[in-house]
């Protein structure tokens, strides 16, 4: 095995290096889940239950460790780190709750003659291939239902994310998950590659759109289930009658959170001509007031940027608004200091000339541009290849839904952002990706359904 090393994001210091796995490796694991997941999908629903309710409480038990593991090699804010893992508690109960009846077999039609069921029986073995920027909860929303249902997975973290992804599978194991029925895989892009080669029956990956791209030409031709959560734009339109202070607060939140590393952090926000100077200069006045720093210190909000390429992308994103005549209010620079720390940027006057408005920033960044009613709000936010997210700020619901009904978005969102729930399903349209997670939808689409047609003799 090769060696992968680990570095704090926010200093630059290397933490530790850990065993990669390579091709040999990935196909023994593989190997043995296949051996392992009859019996694991045989066993009751009730212990399979048991197993993840000790998982639960063990994070639980725990938080505030794991939560600094979290942060030492994502740069995440310890605060966010410890809410991310909080946050997980909630789905887990949800799935938790709805797997026995979700999946338990359905009587769609009877009468004195026929019967006709329907069957949800376990994919088999999964692969996720999970990501960086939450990983509690972007893995949670697989390996949890994955596991309930029946199935054996084969769990690659990022590589910027292999000591979470190690404490995650030490946890299963202890909470009672047999080894070779959750096993870790670890390794970046050539792993993932020789893991979606192995005998599976279904790729379950958040990421890129590239990489999702490139997953999907792999994989296609073998005709196993494949689901992609990939990148956003994710646009909000603030209407004239909102409250433009209320408005910019949320949003600003919305996309400076987790350091603007989330693909559905908001990153373009419209908003209408009469409101505009007012919501600008609150917007701007809440992003000033975010501390910027230590990651691991508890008032920190804006953290490290996790991949260090991504500096680059930010510049050239601020470089390009700026010279195609947007005003840069705040930020718009690296911070000095060897970690990868960016200052979070407010880009006024924007347009979609600009790279910014078009392109996934993925760090604290965001455009804002005047718009002159619905119609344009709802061109300009169509104006897109991807569709995970939506939103609108206004008082008037009925308003709301007329503009978010024409707005091409898995999710959209009426006077918040940037949430989920396990009880709706997350999914997105466009290069936003396919397939879904979370809610009842989320459980099943572990599962195959097999149709029984049974007929009285």
């Amino acid at each position: 095995m090769t060696q992968l090393a680990i570095h704090n994001p926010a200093t630059g210091a290397a933490i530790t290096q850990v065993d990669a796995d390579d091709a040999a490796s990935v196909a023994t694991k593989a190997a043995a889940a296949r051996a392992a997941q009859p019996a694991w999908a045989a066993r009751p629903m009730a212990e399979r239950v048991a197993c993840i309710q000790r998982f639960r409480a063990a994070l639980v038990a725990e938080t505030d460790t794991l939560a600094a593991v979290t942060t030492s090699e994502t740069g995440k804010p310890i605060r966010q780190a410890r809410n991310e893992i909080n946050g997980l508690l909630p789905r887990i109960d949800f799935f938790l709750e709805q797997a026995a009846p979700t999946t338990s077999t359905e009587t769609v039609f009877q009468d004195d003659a026929m019967t006709e069921q329907i069957q949800h029986i376990p994919l088999g073995v999964v692969a996720n291939i999970s990501a960086w920027n939450y990983p509690w909860f972007v893995g949670g929303n697989v390996f949890i239902p994955a596991l309930l249902t029946g199935n054996a997975v084969l769990y690659k973290p990022s590589e910027y994310a292999v000591l979470t992804g190690q404490a995650i599978a030490r946890l299963m194991h202890a909470a009672g998950v047999p080894k070779d029925v959750f096993i870790l895989v670890v390794g970046a892009g050539d792993v993932g590659a020789a893991l979606q080669s192995q005998d599976i029956d279904g790729v379950f990956f958040t990421g890129s759109h590239a990489t999702g791209a490139k997953i999907a030409q792999a994989v296609g031709p073998r005709l196993v289930k494949l689901q992609l959560e990939l990148g956003g734009k994710d646009p909000t339109y603030v209407c004239e009658d909102a409250d433009p202070k209320a408005a910019a607060e949320s949003l600003a939140d919305g996309a400076m959170y987790n350091t603007g590393q989330g693909c559905c952090s908001v990153e373009r926000i419209y908003v209408h001509e009469k409101v505009y100077d007012q919501f600008l200069a609150a917007f701007v006045d809440t992003v000033r007031g975010f501390k910027v720093g230590d990651p691991t210190a508890d008032d920190t909000y804006i953290g490290a940027i996790t991949r260090k390429p991504q500096l680059a992308v930010l510049e050239a994103q601020v470089n390009d608004a700026r010279a195609k005549g947007a005003r840069v209010m705040c930020g718009g620079t690296r911070l000095a200091g060897p970690g990868n720390g960016f200052a979070p940027t407010v880009i006024a006057d924007a347009n979609h000339t600009m790279e910014v408005m078009r392109e996934e920033s993925f760090g604290p960044i965001v455009g804002i541009q005047k718009v002159s009613g619905d119609a344009e709000a709802v061109r300009l936010m169509n104006d897109t290849r991807y569709g995970l997210t939506a939103g609108a700020y206004t008082p008037d619901e009925a308003r709301a839904r007329s503009v978010l009904s024409q707005v091409h978005a898995g999710t959209v969102y009426w006077n918040c952002c940037d949430r989920l729930s396990p009880r709706l399903p997350w999914s997105g349209v466009g290069d936003s990706g396919i397939g879904l997670t979370m809610s009842t939808y989320g459980i099943q689409t572990f599962t195959r359904p097999k149709a029984w047609h049974l007929r009285k003799a």
